[in-house]
């Protein structure tokens, strides 16, 4: 039988790599490191671009491991999307020393060139303590924009909630399992353990106001995660200079948002939770362009497997037990997108808007947000049974 390692996910660290991320690149790369590690002062002096433009071109085909890879990739992409946003105005290509190498990594990688949540998230953290759990208050981030508290914070809540998500995406995996088998005491305990991890999910993501500004993320942490796909500040999207797959022609890239992570989507998929074959629709699975390969393999594998949707509703005669926890999965899921939904609202609709690459009606993404998000939430909820 298959198990969560054919996917990439790991028993304690569910969608977190298997080892921590590294925190430095070969000695032939150190140059990328030094970039990294500079970034948020470049971005203050105004001398990003004239770096940048000054690098030489590093092949990535001497990385030579997965990690050095992502460590590779998130630095890219942390420099080109300051390299886009860093300034008054915003450019329409990026330089082929920048380009190049990142491009051959996306693809490597089966992802975009473009700051994804996987490299955003999943791969830009390191423990404080190595001895300790990955957990708030013993990580912290690998690089960062302009740094500071608020953007620390963001980002560090998605890594603990990812951490958080582990023994859900195992359960869920078995409960699928425990259906096939028609065994509804083990999809009862399996169904517990997944509703256990959603509710300290949710708590986890209930502390982002303690060091994360709303007014602080709109305007100091939210500027540089845009991507130039449905931005009007780059209408036509940006030209990746020498790739020579592009042809020259501008390409478009939604920019970093959780509707990338691919915990809620397994939930969805598991207890399934299904959206209308609308515009919403179509995003979210295009959101999926931008995970990591295996875990895009691990939803469409959910998605295959027998209904467990199904088999409650089939029980809900002689099976209360299993209606109730069933329920409760749901439950937690839509208390989930309605905080996330207030977030939105507080940290992004309600700030003052100064210019049209960060716009407080569009979200990363490129979507109208609100919508999207209140959709989300009010098609959890006439899921439950």
């Amino acid at each position: 039988m298959a198990t969560l390692s054919n996917w990439n996910i790991h028993p304690e660290r569910g969608f977190l790599p298997e080892t921590d991320p590294l925190d430095k690149l070969p000695a032939p790369f150190a140059e990328w490191d030094e970039l990294g590690y500079e970034l948020p002062k470049l971005l203050v002096s105004s001398k990003l671009r004239k770096r940048i433009d000054a690098m030489p071109e590093l092949d990535p085909s001497g990385l030579a491991s997965r990690a050095e890879q992502e460590r590779a990739m998130m630095i890219l992409s942390y420099l080109g999307h300051a390299y886009l946003w860093g300034e008054a105005s915003p450019v329409d290509e990026f330089p082929a020393c920048l380009a190049k190498p990142w491009h051959a990594l996306a693809t490597s990688l089966g992802r975009h060139p473009v700051l994804s949540y996987a490299s955003y998230a999943l791969h830009n953290w390191r423990r404080i303590d190595v001895g300790e759990p990955i957990s708030l208050g013993n990580i912290a981030l690998l690089q960062n924009f302009l740094g500071g508290i608020d953007e620390e914070w963001f980002i560090l809540i998605h890594v603990d909630i990812e951490a958080m998500a582990a023994p859900a995406l195992h359960a869920l995996y078995r409960a699928q399992i425990a259906v096939a088998n028609a065994d509804v005491r083990e999809i009862e305990t399996q169904l517990t353990t997944s509703a256990d991890a959603l509710e300290r999910m949710f708590r986890s993501l209930e502390r982002m106001p303690e060091h994360c500004d709303p007014y602080i993320y709109f305007n100091r942490v939210r500027p540089y995660i845009h991507g130039w796909k449905n931005n009007p500040a780059v209408p036509q999207g940006v030209r990746y200079a020498g790739v020579a797959a592009y042809h020259g022609a501008p390409q478009q890239f939604r920019g970093e948002t959780g509707a990338q992570s691919t915990i809620v989507p397994a939930f969805d998929a598991v207890l399934g939770i299904e959206h209308d074959d609308d515009p919403l629709r179509q995003y979210l699975l295009e959101m999926r362009e931008y995970m990591p390969a295996e875990h895009r393999a691990f939803l469409i594998m959910l998605e295959a497997g027998p209904s467990l949707r199904d088999f409650v509703r089939s029980r809900l005669a002689d099976q209360p037990a299993l209606r109730e926890i069933y329920n409760r999965n749901v439950h937690w899921v839509e208390e989930f997108r309605t905080l996330h939904l207030g977030y939105a609202a507080s940290y992004i609709q309600h700030q003052h808007q100064r210019s049209k690459a960060n716009p407080s009606a569009i979200g990363t993404g490129g979507t109208p947000f609100m919508t999207y998000l209140k959709k989300h939430r009010d098609e959890s909820t006439k899921h439950l049974l």
